[in-house]
């Protein structure tokens, strides 16, 4: 399942002709056209994934309250898309994005200002592999939020040959999950919501990192097509609880014919939560 945007969102036919990283932009459109977002167009793009993984997050804020008092966390957050999706659904959530690419910043708080968002959203450069001195200087308080969501570089330093191809794939250096993970825990509240979105293989890694943190913790995959193998699997677990491991049925994307499966287009393009607990 590529991270590419087309995917899911109406490309639209004019580009910004601003620069980032030396690379033009485009205005996309997400969730059939609830926001719109800038992006670069080559690099780092956010896709099916991004949104994916809010609508994972988005259970916490589904019952009714529209998101009162519900503080997010976005780890590495790109042009700020997971935190926009979540934005664009509920009028009272607030969402703090945090990304170690300038560039990238510049295009989450352009995003959350064109949308309107502002009052609502944040936006932090850091390196959440940092120490922890250095984040609270950003701003990162611990344990202030109630979930927290993340989208981390899929490759291991190495795996990816080429330097555009790197560039695509977001690498991970090596032990790099670990201050993630270690990252996170810190940020979440007591009984604070986890969601993080990643590579099958990399599960035994991950789980290995969580269990001694969260519990009650949920794998939920996602199936490109019937009856191959996952190709990316949700967890989520809440920081502090007990509780054993489940895997869940998880989502089939597209039908035998390559469209998308009804519950697939209801995430994508009305903004349907999966509900992972």
């Amino acid at each position: 399942m590529p991270q590419a945007v087309t995917v899911l969102s109406e490309h639209m036919s004019q580009a910004s002709n601003s620069e980032v990283s030396g690379a033009a932009t485009s205005l996309d459109g997400f969730l059939g056209g609830r926001f719109h977002a800038l992006q670069p167009r080559t690099g780092h793009r956010a896709g099916s994934d991004t949104v994916f993984l809010a609508a994972a997050a988005i259970q916490d804020a589904a019952g009714g309250n529209g998101g009162e008092g519900l503080r997010i966390l976005d780890a590495g957050a790109g042009a700020g898309v997971a935190g926009l999706c979540l934005l664009s659904r509920f009028p009272s959530l607030q969402v703090t994005a945090v990304e170690t690419d300038p560039a990238l910043c510049a295009l989450a708080r352009q995003n959350g200002e064109r949308n309107g968002f502002s009052e609502r959203y944040g936006v932090i450069e850091a390196d959440v592999t940092a120490p922890g001195k250095r984040l609270a200087e950003t701003g990162l308080a611990r344990e202030s939020f109630s979930h927290v969501i993340a989208n981390p570089p899929y490759y291991r330093a190495g795996s990816v040959r080429s330097a555009p191809e790197a560039e695509k794939a977001h690498v991970m250096a090596e032990g790099g999950l670990a201050a993630w993970v270690r990252f996170l825990t810190a940020m979440a509240a007591a009984r604070a919501a986890l969601t993080i979105i990643h590579r099958p293989e990399v599960l035994p890694e991950l789980l290995q990192l969580l269990q001694p943190r969260f519990g009650a913790l949920r794998v939920f995959p996602l199936f490109a097509k019937p009856g191959a193998p996952a190709s990316r699997i949700l967890v989520r677990g809440i920081k502090g609880r007990r509780g054993g491991l489940e895997l869940l049925p998880g989502l089939v994307l597209h039908d035998g014919k390559g469209g998308y499966t009804p519950p697939a287009e209801a995430v994508l393009r009305a903004g349907a939560p999966l509900f992972i607990s």
